[in-house]
């Protein structure tokens, strides 16, 4: 199909939903700034490209708006899906359906790479 290639090259991205032996995903995803922009987007590399936003290492709306705080995502196994998706919540109340999954808009990337630790858990380090 010629608009499966068209959308993979525009992406950049490649249709194959395995990479590296492991199964491929598509993300949707809502950033917001302190003062309430939203940013919707689609990344088939969902860590990188948060990690991007937060500490503003590409030029854009994000940097320009200060849009940091992850605050709704979704997977999808197929680029089209995904896209369909990405076009859908941009026209829908985006507010929303970020209360729905994240009442309180937190970061929901805010502890990414750190040690979780649960209620009651000590906080000296288990061998």
């Amino acid at each position: 199909m010629q608009t499966r290639s068209v959308l993979s090259n525009l992406l950049g991205l490649s249709l194959c939903r395995m990479r590296d032996g492991l199964q491929y995903k598509f993300w949707v995803y809502i950033l917001s700034s302190r003062t309430g922009t939203l940013y919707t987007a689609i990344t088939g590399f969902f860590t990188r490209r948060i990690h991007q936003h937060k500490y503003d290492s590409i030029e854009g709306f994000t940097k320009k708006y200060q849009c940091h705080r992850l605050v709704y995502y979704e997977s999808h196994q197929e680029l089209e899906v995904a896209i369909g998706r990405d076009k859908q919540i941009k026209r829908e109340k985006k507010i929303a359906l970020i209360e729905k999954m994240n009442p309180r808009w937190q970061d929901l990337a805010e502890n990414w790479g750190r040690e979780m630790r649960f209620r009651g858990q000590s906080l000296s380090r288990t061998p």
